[in-house]
C-alpha cells in the first residue's frame, strides 16, 4: 500500500510540474509563435610570430528557408531580388526538402551580398514565417595572403555528414575544407548557440522565451598563434609572382614555420562573400593549380641540393676524410664504359671544395664509397643502411606537417630496384645519378627546408609546424609532436662543421654567391634539376636551400623555381638572399635591393604549356559536349590531386555547364575549310613526369 501511494505522489507530482512550472512542453506547442535561431560561434582568430591577426571574423548573412512554411510568399519579388529565375527557385526548394525536409530550416541563399541584404531586409515581412536571415560569422583576412596555408571554409554537405569524424555537423553548418581550416578544424569550429524568441502576428521577433531560461550560449574557437610572419610572407608571394614553384622557411631551433609560398597562390579573400563559388570553380579549372599547396604536396628529384647529405654519410661512415680529393676530368668515369657523368669542373677538390663548386664526380665517388663499403656484406645491406640515414634526415616520408596533402617523396630502397631490374641484377652504376639527386629519388619542399634545419643544428630537427601555442590550451593534444627532437643518428659536431664550411663557400665564392646579404654569413647550396613532362625534356628546376645566420642559424630556407631553365644560382639564390635580408634585418631598404625585388617579381617564368591550356579552357564552353565530359575528367584528375571533396568538383562542373548554356546561341568557331573545332583538354599537373630510361645528368649542379 505505501508503495502504491509512493507511486502515487511521483506522478502527481511530475504532472503539476509539466503543467504548471515547466514552460518547455508549453514552447513546443506554441510552435507556430516561436522562433528557433541558430547562434553560429565565432571561429578561432588566427595570429602571426609578431601577434597580428592574419585570420579573423566579420558578420554575413544568410537567407534561410524553412519549405513547409513558404505558402502565399511573394515569390515573384523574392526572385527579383535575387536575380533568381522561378525554375531555379523551384530547384532550391527541392534540395532543401531533400537534404532537410519540409519543416527544417535550410539555406536558401548564403553569403548574401550587402546589396542583396539591403533589399532583403526592407522587405523580408513579405516572405515570413518561411524565410528569415540568418547571421553567420564568416572568415576575414587582413593581408590577404597565405592563402593556401591558412585554408578556405565550404558547407556542410551529405559526404561530410557521412562522415563519423564529423557528428554533431548539420546542414548549414561551415566546416574546414583546406589549410590550417581543415587541419584545426576542431580547435577553430567553437560550439552552435539556441536562442528561443517569440514572434507577434505580423511575424517580427519580440522577445526572448522565458528571458533566455532555455536558451544554450554559442562557444567561440579557440584562437591560435603561429610561427608565421605574415610580412615575409608577403614579400615571398612577391618574389614568386609569375612562376611556379615555393619557398619555405623554418625556425630550426623550433621547427615553426615562418613562411610557406607556393605559387601561383590566390588571395583568401576570393573564398568568402558570395562569389566564393564562382572563385573555388575558376581556381579549380586552372591548369596552373593555385589550389594545390606545393610545399608540402609537389614532389621534385632535389639536385645538387643532395650533395650535402652524401658528405654526411661518407664522413660518417669514414670512406672518406675532409682531406679526401677527387680529381675531375670533364666526367665521371668510375663506371667504367656506358655514358660517361658530366662534370663541368676541371681540376682535383677536396670536400670543402667539392661542395663549393658542386662538383658531381666528387659525390659519385662518395657514394660509390658509400655503396660499395667492403664492411657491409652485400649492396642490400649498404644501400639499406644509406637509406636510413636519409630517413634520419627527414626523406622518404611524411614529417607530420600540420598543412592537409603531405606527400612522402621517394628514397630509393633495394626492395625498389629488385621490382625495377630484378634481384642481383643492379649495382651502384645502375643509379649513379642519385649520388648527385637525379634519378629515382624525390623530395618535397617542406623536407628539403626541413634538410637544412638538420645540418644547421648539427644533427636534429623539429617536425615542421604552423602552430605554436593555443588559447586555452592544447585539448587536442594536437601539438605534442611538434616538441620532439629528431636525432636518430649521432653524427660529430667537426662532420657538420666541414660541410658549412663548404656551404658557406656556396655563397661566398661559389655558384650560389646571388645570394648573400651584408654582415651575414649565409650557407647554401644550389641545385639543377632536371625537369621531364610526358616524357619530353622541359626547362630545368632551379633549387637554393641554406641557412643562416651561421654562427646562430635562425632561419632555414629553401626556394625552387620551375621550369626556370638556369641554375640554382641564377633566380631561386637571389630570391633566398632577400628573404633571409628581410627575416633578419626586419626591412630591406638599400635602393638597389628594393629594385631587385621588383626585378625578380615581374620576371615571368611560366610556361608557356599553361597558356596554351587556359586558352583551350576559354573555348571549352565553344566545344560540343565531348568536351565537356573530357573536362569532367580533368576536373576529377586535379581534384584527387589536390585532395578536394566532390562538392569543389560539382562546383566546378556547374560553372562549366553555366558557361556553356550562356553561350549556347553562340555560332562555334570554324576553321579554313569551315569545319567545327572541337577543343580537347588535358590536365597539367606540375610534377606529372615521365621519367626516361635511368640516366646520368648533363647539367650543371
Amino acid at each position: 500500500m505505501l508503495v502504491f501511494i509512493g507511486m502515487f505522489v511521483i506522478i502527481l507530482l511530475q504532472l503539476i510540474n509539466l503543467q504548471i512550472f515547466s514552460s518547455k512542453y508549453k514552447i513546443q506547442a506554441e510552435d507556430q509563435g516561436t522562433f528557433r535561431k541558430v547562434i553560429y560561434p565565432d571561429r578561432g582568430i588566427v595570429y602571426d610570430r609578431k601577434g597580428r591577426s592574419i585570420l579573423q571574423n566579420t558578420t554575413i548573412y544568410d537567407l534561410m528557408v524553412v519549405p513547409g512554411k513558404i505558402k502565399g510568399t511573394d515569390t515573384t519579388t523574392l526572385c527579383n531580388i535575387l536575380n533568381i529565375d522561378t525554375a531555379e527557385f523551384r530547384k532550391r526548394i527541392i534540395n532543401a526538402i531533400i537534404k532537410n525536409k519540409s519543416y527544417r530550416p535550410s539555406v536558401f541563399e548564403a553569403l548574401l551580398s550587402n546589396e542583396k541584404m539591403a533589399k532583403l531586409t526592407e522587405n523580408l515581412y513579405k516572405f515570413a514565417p518561411g524565410y528569415y536571415l540568418q547571421e553567420r560569422s564568416v572568415r576575414d583576412y587582413p593581408f590577404d595572403a597565405a592563402g593556401n596555408i591558412l585554408g578556405y571554409l565550404s558547407e556542410v554537405d551529405s559526404n561530410v555528414l557521412k562522415n563519423p569524424k564529423y557528428t554533431g555537423y548539420v546542414m548549414g553548418d561551415y566546416i574546414g575544407k583546406t589549410g590550417m581550416e581543415k587541419t584545426y578544424e576542431k580547435v577553430l569550429m567553437g560550439q552552435r548557440g539556441i536562442e528561443l524568441w517569440k514572434r507577434d502576428n505580423k511575424n517580427r521577433l519580440t522577445e526572448r522565451i522565458e528571458n533566455g531560461r532555455f536558451d544554450t550560449v554559442a562557444i567561440a574557437g579557440q584562437n591560435m598563434h603561429t610561427a608565421l610572419d605574415i610580412e615575409l610572407q608577403e614579400l615571398g608571394e612577391k618574389l614568386m609572382e609569375n612562376k611556379l614553384g615555393s619557398i619555405v622557411a623554418i625556425d630550426p631551433k623550433t621547427g615553426g614555420i615562418i613562411c610557406m609560398v607556393s605559387s601561383p597562390t590566390f588571395k583568401p579573400k576570393l573564398l568568402t562573400g558570395a562569389e566564393r563559388k564562382k572563385h573555388i570553380a575558376e581556381l579549380l579549372l586552372n591548369p596552373a593549380l593555385p589550389l594545390l599547396n606545393r610545399t608540402v604536396g609537389a614532389t621534385y628529384s632535389p639536385g645538387s641540393t643532395f650533395k650535402t647529405l652524401q658528405a654526411l654519410v661518407g664522413l660518417h661512415e669514414g670512406v672518406i676524410g675532409t682531406d679526401f680529393r677527387v680529381s675531375c676530368s670533364g666526367a665521371f668515369y668510375g663506371c667504367g664504359g656506358g655514358k660517361p657523368m658530366r662534370c663541368l669542373d676541371f681540376g682535383t677538390f677536396d670536400l670543402r671544395n667539392a661542395i663549393t663548386i658542386s662538383d658531381n664526380t666528387y659525390f659519385a665517388t662518395v657514394m660509390q664509397r658509400v655503396i660499395n663499403n667492403p664492411k657491409y656484406p652485400n649492396i642490400d645491406s649498404s644501400l639499406n643502411v644509406w637509406n636510413r640515414y636519409m630517413q634520419a634526415f627527414g626523406l622518404g616520408h611524411k614529417l607530420g606537417v600540420d598543412v592537409p596533402s603531405e606527400k612522402r617523396g621517394l628514397i630509393p630502397s633495394p626492395a625498389l630496384y629488385n621490382k625495377i631490374y630484378g634481384q642481383g641484377k643492379w649495382n651502384y652504376c645502375t643509379f649513379r645519378s642519385v649520388s648527385i639527386g637525379q634519378g629515382e629519388v624525390d623530395v618535397t619542399p617542406i623536407q628539403v627546408a626541413n634538410e637544412m634545419a638538420y645540418i644547421a643544428n648539427k644533427g636534429w630537427y623539429k617536425t615542421p609546424h604552423l602552430v605554436d601555442s593555443i588559447e586555452g590550451g592544447d585539448t587536442f593534444e594536437m601539438l605534442t609532436a611538434f616538441k620532439e627532437r629528431h636525432s636518430a643518428i649521432d653524427i660529430p659536431d667537426s662532420i657538420f662543421e666541414a660541410v658549412h664550411d663548404g656551404m658557406q663557400g656556396v655563397v661566398d665564392r661559389g655558384t650560389g654567391a646571388a645570394s648573400k646579404v651584408a654582415g651575414i654569413n649565409i650557407c647554401g647550396k644550389t641545385g639543377t634539376v632536371e625537369n621531364y613532362y610526358r616524357g619530353v625534356k622541359q626547362p630545368n628546376h632551379a633549387f637554393f636551400c641554406g641557412f643562416a645566420p651561421r654562427e646562430n642559424p635562425k632561419i632555414a630556407i629553401m626556394c625552387v623555381v620551375e621550369n626556370s631553365g638556369r641554375f640554382g644560382g641564377t633566380y631561386a639564390a637571389p630570391i633566398v638572399g632577400l628573404m633571409i635580408e628581410k627575416y633578419l634585418k626586419d626591412s630591406i631598404t638599400e635602393p638597389r635591393r628594393i629594385a631587385e625585388i621588383e626585378r625578380l617579381s615581374k620576371l615571368n617564368l611560366i610556361p608557356t604549356r599553361i597558356y596554351t591550356e587556359l586558352k583551350r579552357q576559354d573555348s571549352l564552353s565553344h566545344s560540343k559536349d565531348s568536351a565537356y565530359l573530357i573536362a569532367k575528367g580533368y576536373i576529377r584528375i586535379i581534384k584527387d590531386t589536390l585532395g578536394m571533396d566532390e562538392s569543389d568538383e560539382d562546383e566546378a562542373l556547374d560553372k562549366l555547364k553555366k558557361d556553356k548554356e550562356d553561350l549556347k546561341k553562340e555560332q562555334p568557331k570554324k576553321d579554313s575549310n569551315d569545319r567545327e573545332i572541337i577543343i580537347k583538354t588535358e590536365a597539367i599537373l606540375p610534377n606529372e613526369k615521365k621519367k626516361p630510361e635511368i640516366k646520368d645528368s648533363a647539367n650543371k649542379p
